[in-house]
């Protein structure tokens, strides 16, 4: 039975609680196993070194790829960095192409290169009024991506509306023109199926974060099978992880890392369907009470957004005002993507739907996980009604 003090967290988009087992596993790599896995001369060492092939294992299995196409980085962001990047120094003659609605990791790499005279196309997505807001037209992709292109970078999901994007078919359309496909899949794991082999992806950035596991470590898929992907490294001094991100690994991280990304392999089918339910039914809960209020984002029966995502415009309540209120009494959520929150921005996601200023202003978004109980739905609720009820009347 949860009190009347206890903290609801619903901000898993940006992180998520690290789960008990994949503490466990980490707590020897800190302690009694300290070793760098870089030196290979004596025990400590090439234990450490074993714990991340073995990690690198885990990781490969729970997205379709074989071990050795998995390199190791600080975060999704670091990944995402790399990926473009490197691709891009290889092939900076054509063009990349990106959704309007991509991360706030891509836009600003891709920017960055951009300044440096890459040539970089934005495509726009569905409006909000669409039958699947956010979504790509799969024929203008194809027409944009024939004029030229060295790499398109595309979100598996997005962590804001959670539109879900059909990748394989991008991937045809990409592969068609001989271009190079980077996919950030930091929202997909532990929420759906990925096989990136399968999919076509040729790059694919992870965090661990997202999925229950450590903060600072993530990983970049690299295809080798089939076809050989190459990059050019974008750190150096050391020549680990085969000579594409020097520094000496995190061995904790990529222990936890591999025992979450595990964890969210085995639990997949059984915490998606138990986080959609609880998302249905605190958007079931807030619609009988709150008047107006509206969902941004493809609807829940279009088979297209995460199951974990609930984002949603409450008339004539500033958002920023209803999350203080609501971090007050107890709930923590949030008005968009963690990585750029501090700099006081409306959503790029949501204007890109088409939303007025004052309509991104009034959305906030919940991020439910596997670990979301029907007690924190109900309580978080009552809070959010009471908090909308209170600056109304303010």
């Amino acid at each position: 039975m949860m009190s009347n003090n206890t903290p609801v967290y619903l901000d898993n988009h940006a992180t998520t609680r690290v789960d008990p087992d994949v503490f466990e596993s980490m707590i020897p790599w800190f302690t009694d196993n300290y070793g760098n896995a870089g030196s290979g001369t004596h025990v400590m060492g090439t234990a450490a070194r074993d714990a991340v092939e073995s990690a690198r294992q885990r990781v490969a299995d729970a997205v379709g790829a074989a071990a050795r196409e998995i390199i190791f980085t600080s975060g999704a962001t670091e990944s995402v960095n790399l990926a473009i990047a490197g691709a891009v120094s290889r092939q900076p003659s054509g063009q990349c192409v990106v959704p309007e609605t991509e991360h706030v990791a891509v836009l600003d790499v891709v920017e960055q290169l951009e300044r440096q005279g890459l040539s970089v196309c934005r495509v726009p997505v569905a409006a909000k009024d669409a039958e699947t807001p956010g979504a790509l037209d799969l024929n203008l992709l194809d027409e944009v991506v024939r004029r030229g292109t060295c790499l398109v970078s595309v979100m598996f999901a997005n962590n804001e509306i959670g539109t879900v994007h059909p990748i394989s078919a991008i991937a045809d359309i990409v592969h068609s023109c001989g271009a190079l496909l980077h996919v950030d899949c930091a929202q997909a794991i532990g929420n759906c199926s990925i096989d990136v082999t399968a999919l076509g992806a040729d790059l694919a950035s992870f965090s661990a974060h997202k999925c229950h596991g450590p903060k600072g470590v993530g990983a970049l898929y690299v295809r080798r099978q089939q076809r050989i992907v190459r990059i050019d490294p974008q750190v150096f001094g050391g020549g680990q992880e085969r000579g594409l991100r020097s520094g000496t690994l995190n061995v904790p991280g990529v222990v936890g890392m591999g025992r979450a990304f595990e964890l969210a392999s085995e639990q997949l089918v059984v915490s998606s369907k138990h986080m959609a339910v609880l998302r249905a039914k605190l958007w079931n809960l807030l619609v009988d009470a709150i008047p107006g209020i509206h969902l941004n984002g493809p609807p829940f029966d279009s088979g297209v957004r995460l199951p974990n995502n609930l984002n949603v415009l409450i008339p004539g309540i500033d958002g920023s005002t209803l999350l203080a209120e609501l971090s007050r009494i107890g709930v923590a959520a949030s008005a968009g993507s963690a990585c750029s929150s501090e700099q006081p921005r409306p959503s790029h996601v949501l204007l890109a739907l088409g939303l007025s200023e004052d309509e991104v202003r009034q959305s906030i978004r919940f991020g439910l996980s596997r670990m979301t109980t029907l007690e924190e739905i109900q309580l978080a609720s009552e809070r959010l009604q009471a908090a909308v009820q209170s600056l109304g009347a303010a």
